[in-house]
């Protein structure tokens, strides 16, 4: 059992910059905003059209911030040729004052074994389909606020269903108009080796300058919540979500190995939790056995969402591997403003 005064120490510690972002010695520069988003449409897939249209008009990204490349037969997995072809045309029409990339579509969201965001972020990494389950090539953005001279962010808003697209981006708007009351729940679970970032779960009590609670339970299933603007845990499959209630730019994913294989249906997609309500997910596309470096880091996550990051910037910065990682959902959701280092109350 944690007492108060250590439960204040981890909290401190929690939401205090990062000893790497400040041995940096640089400014953090401000979140990512429109203007430095770029969208990426496949022209031979309708609902990618229509999301992308959907999607600039929503957030006014311009036509020239639009790269568009045309993927016959949406496929779910590319082999690193046509990767790098589609890498080539997505960039060749790009400025160089785009920081992020937003594919529209559903498919293709995988590159041999890599997710198609690491890929297009990182570059393909082959030794990772070699052995899967070895460890995998150091993510430079994590658990940082500066991002690497050269680096762009990348994520995946599934364009099926489309009204489900349609919301996911809906909701991250909305986010940030003003902060409410809201519930993050980390849960340990009887499945053991899908725990194994649970010893980064934050201790559960209020941050009442962000107006939320932290609950970290023991246990298999969240029923019922109505506040939800974390919940992480450790499942193939994950229950009740019907019963749930995400707030706008709520963050959720499950540890497993397939979650980010979107189309597959050997274990729960994390397209369930955009279904369920949440605004960005997370999830891997190829066996990456139960290293905790492969998953978002909890504290990690939380510290930079709290403290005014978008949802691609503190889902990028919360994982240290991210090689088999795809990223999902509404990138410029950010509910939270940017301030000075949080305090917790008991």
């Amino acid at each position: 059992m944690f007492t108060s005064a250590l439960k204040r120490c981890l909290l401190a510690a929690l939401l205090l910059l990062p000893a790497g972002a400040r041995a940096q010695s640089v400014v953090p520069g401000a979140p990512l905003d429109p203007g430095q988003l770029a969208l990426a449409v496949n022209d031979a897939d309708p609902a990618s059209v229509a999301l992308a249209a959907y999607y600039a008009q929503l957030r006014a990204i311009p036509p020239e911030r639009i790269a568009h490349v045309r993927l016959p037969g949406r496929p779910q997995r590319l082999d690193a040729a046509a990767f790098a072809q589609l890498k080539a045309d997505i960039d060749r029409q790009l400025g160089p004052g785009v920081r992020a990339v937003l594919f529209a579509w559903s498919a293709p969201y995988a590159v041999e074994c890599n997710s198609l965001t690491a890929a297009y972020t990182l570059g393909f990494d082959a030794a990772q389909c070699a052995r899967t389950c070895a460890p995998g090539r150091k993510n430079p953005y994590f658990n940082r606020q500066v991002l690497p001279p050269g680096m762009r962010l990348s994520m995946l808003l599934p364009a099926e269903p489309l009204e489900v697209a349609r919301a996911v981006a809906e909701r991250g708007k909305a986010a940030g108009f003003r902060v409410l009351p809201a519930g993050a729940y980390f849960l340990r679970t009887s499945e053991a080796t899908r725990n194994s970032r649970a010893r980064f779960f934050p201790p559960s009590g209020a941050i009442a300058a962000r107006r939320l609670t932290i609950h970290t339970l023991q246990q298999d299933v969240l029923e019922g919540a109505q506040d939800i603007m974390f919940y992480q845990t450790g499942m193939a499959r994950v229950d009740k979500l019907d019963t749930l209630q995400f707030l706008p730019g709520a963050l959720a994913d499950h540890l497993t190995s397939y979650g980010g294989d979107l189309q597959g249906n050997g274990q729960m997609s994390s397209l369930r939790w955009l279904e369920a309500g949440a605004t960005a997910s997370y999830g891997t596309v190829s066996e990456p056995c139960n290293h905790w470096q492969k998953f978002p880091h909890p504290s990690i996550l939380l510290q930079h969402y709290l403290s005014g990051a978008t949802a691609i910037e503190a889902y990028w910065r919360s994982v240290a591997w991210p090689a088999q990682g795809l990223f999902i959902g509404e990138p410029l959701a950010r509910p939270y403003p940017r301030g000075a280092p949080l305090v917790r109350s008991d």
